[in-house]
């Protein structure tokens, strides 16, 4: 979609952001400097908090309910201001299928250059999210709009599940299976978007890839044999399965040959299509991941890449992983795949080739 601004110019989104996506979170390293050291909630309803690293905040109302809360928003990676809406709601809504809830309301939280964005630009990422809410059965019942320099849009999501269906990312048990649900480099696929590297076919991959809803997670949760459950998004696969092996006190082990990857990925990543994002990621947490001898940089940026919106990442009992798998590429999710397990050891990620 073009949109003109008042001296009759094509405006693209993306060049009113200095980043764009889940790849403009803070380094890991830098969030953990602002939160110090994760301690223990002082309330005994509080299931979920910072202490892990989770996707979203659990509170227990009950005995059967318990509310899920999460906020994310980012600046656009996509010019066209509708997917932008797309992506970022999509994105929002994903915390609370990782934590194994449905969601049942959210808010819109939106800020806009008003001396550089036309109205109707910021309307139609406004309809955008709404597109997807409606997608997920729930209302945009409210939130919160300001001028900013440069323009912001997400969700804060309510949700809801038992208490038994929680899946945080800290219960992986040694020997379990890892399963990733989408393909990797959204990230890259954004940076040679940006530069004007991305083909048209690629294009509609990545926008088919953050806007497909993670509702799967919701039916994963019911199942005992799933046991662990986060989405991989700005901290890219390794940060993520290290938050993970972190939680879990055991080594995360992924196979390079399983890990699914989008069509282009490798070609772009090898031309230098290479998000700022992926090299902070890489220098708060390298020193966690053990890498084989000679792993090169364009293969390791492969694993650092910011997701925006991205998979699922699960861990579950060995026996049951691939029937696993099996019901969630019939649930529309294709990538999904096995692509390591779970061992006694270090908190670390290990990826052997």
């Amino acid at each position: 979609m073009n949109i003109q601004n008042p001296n009759h110019e094509t405006l693209r989104l993306t060049s009113m952001a200095h980043g764009g996506g889940c790849g403009c979170k803070l380094a890991p390293s830098v969030l953990q400097q602002l939160l110090g050291k994760p301690t223990i909630q002082p309330f005994a309803q509080l299931l979920v908090g910072t202490e892990t690293g989770d996707d979203a905040a659990v509170w227990q109302l009950d005995d059967n309910t318990c509310v899920i809360a999460t906020t994310d928003f980012f600046m656009p990676m996509v010019d066209d201001p509708f997917e932008f809406g797309r992506i970022a709601a999509t994105n929002a809504i994903s915390d609370i299928y990782a934590m194994g809830g449905t969601p049942i309301m959210a808010l819109a939280i939106l800020g806009i250059p008003i001396d550089k964005m036309p109205a109707e630009m910021a309307a139609t990422i406004l309809a955008g999210g709404s597109a997807v809410c409606a997608t997920a059965g729930i209302p945009i019942a409210g939130g919160h709009s300001i001028d900013s320099p440069e323009p912001i849009y997400g969700l804060a999501v309510i949700g809801t599940c038992k208490p038994g269906d929680i899946r945080r990312n800290a219960d992986a048990r040694p020997g379990d299976a890892i399963i990733l649900t989408k393909a990797l480099g959204v990230g890259i696929y954004a940076a040679a978007f940006k530069k004007n590297g991305l083909s048209d076919s690629a294009y509609a991959d990545m926008i088919a890839s953050m806007t497909l809803l993670n509702r799967v997670g919701t039916r994963l949760a019911k199942d005992p044999a799933v046991h662990a459950m986060t989405d991989v998004t700005g901290f890219g696969l390794f940060g993520h399965a290290m938050e993970m092996a972190r939680g879990s006190a055991a080594t995360v082990v992924l196979n390079a040959a399983h890990v699914p990857l989008l069509p282009a990925a490798i070609e772009l990543v090898r031309q230098g299509f290479v998000t700022g994002a992926s090299t902070r990621n890489w220098a708060s947490y390298g020193d966690s991941v053990r890498l084989p001898a000679d792993f090169p940089d364009w293969q390791r940026h492969l694993y650092t890449d910011p997701q925006t919106s991205g998979g699922l990442l699960i861990a579950c009992d060995p026996d049951h992983a691939e029937t696993i798998v099996q019901g969630i590429v019939d649930d529309g999710y294709a990538y999904a795949r096995i692509i390591g397990h779970v061992e006694q050891g270090e908190a670390a990620v290990r990826i052997k080739e």
